[in-house]
């Protein structure tokens, strides 16, 4: 998963696929050709250590930069020192800076907590059971991956995050969010936001060895006196699946941003089909004894 970008730039260029059909022909059945799936990989992630961040938002600058990104404006929020505001269709990464005060202070905080946040990549995403048009997939890393061109525009996806993660852009209509930088890992390099972290807050790699490794400094933290250190979806809940990016955390999740106890909104749904089903069968059984009384009565 380290390879040398300069590396990749050296290798020759793939050769287009023969074509099997004259141009014309190809381009009228070609969209409705199956392709040959790719093969699974071990599932990748983030681990997101907020303790060793430091607010320099390189994450967020290498970020925009791979992905060509428009920048968001210039308005100042006056929320401490960010002014990305939360995650969107342009800003994938988002620094957070949480002041915290005792007020003992003199108007100066006395913690700071910083977090890189970013698209949780669940391992049940309701975004993606809500895409009524399949245009939100888990690719061959495990990533939840929108395809834009294929996206329609509803917005079903961002009613069902809980995190708040997807947002439309003005400029396409379509839901855009972080893709785990699917293009640099195919080539088996970094997602660049974690190339650029310079204090590895960010790190990435194999879902198993990230969580190994998590969960090793969180003991390291705690024999080090910080009890408050804890990880925020390393595993499922009652009402949430487990996250592929997940987060060192030393305060309660609400503090953060992050809800306290996430819930899948499918998990609802099960009385709403019950009942579309129970009314369904009561309207046909009475549009029935409808027409069976009213062939009686002739």
């Amino acid at each position: 998963m380290t390879t040398s970008e300069l590396e990749v730039t050296r290798r020759p260029a793939a050769a287009d696929p023969p074509r099997r059909l004259p141009i014309l022909a190809e381009r009228v059945v070609a969209p409705f050709r199956r392709g040959t799936p790719p093969d699974p990989r071990p599932a990748t992630g983030f681990y997101t250590d907020t303790t060793v961040c430091i607010g320099c938002k390189a994450c967020e600058v290498a970020c925009k930069q791979w992905n060509q990104l428009p920048a968001d404006g210039f308005a100042w929020t006056g929320n401490s020192y960010d002014n990305t505001g939360g995650l969107s269709a342009t800003s994938w990464r988002q620094v957070k800076f949480i002041e915290q005060f005792d007020g003992a202070g003199a108007g100066h905080p006395d913690r700071w907590l910083m977090m890189s946040d970013v698209c949780k990549h669940c391992v049940a995403a309701p975004c993606q059971h809500a895409c009524p048009t399949g245009a939100i997939i888990y690719n061959e890393f495990g990533n939840v991956y929108i395809q834009p061109d294929i996206c329609n525009g509803c917005a079903y996806c961002i009613a069902a995050c809980p995190f708040g993660v997807i947002t439309r852009a003005t400029i396409d209509g379509h839901a855009h969010k972080c893709t785990l930088c699917f293009d640099r890992q195919r080539d088996g390099l970094v997602p660049a936001c974690a190339k650029a972290c310079p204090t590895a807050s960010i790190q990435f790699g194999p879902v198993d060895e990230l969580l190994e490794r998590a969960r090793s400094r969180v003991e390291e933290l705690h024999r080090r006196g910080e009890t408050d250190a804890y990880l925020y979806g390393d595993r499922p809940g009652p009402t949430y699946s487990s996250l592929n990016s997940f987060y060192l955390l030393v305060d309660r999740p609400s503090v953060y941003g992050l809800p306290e106890t996430p819930v899948n909104p499918w998990l609802h749904m099960q009385g709403d089909y019950l009942r579309a089903l129970v009314s369904g069968l009561l309207s046909l059984a009475a549009l029935v004894a409808a027409l069976l009384l009213g062939g009686a009565h002739r």
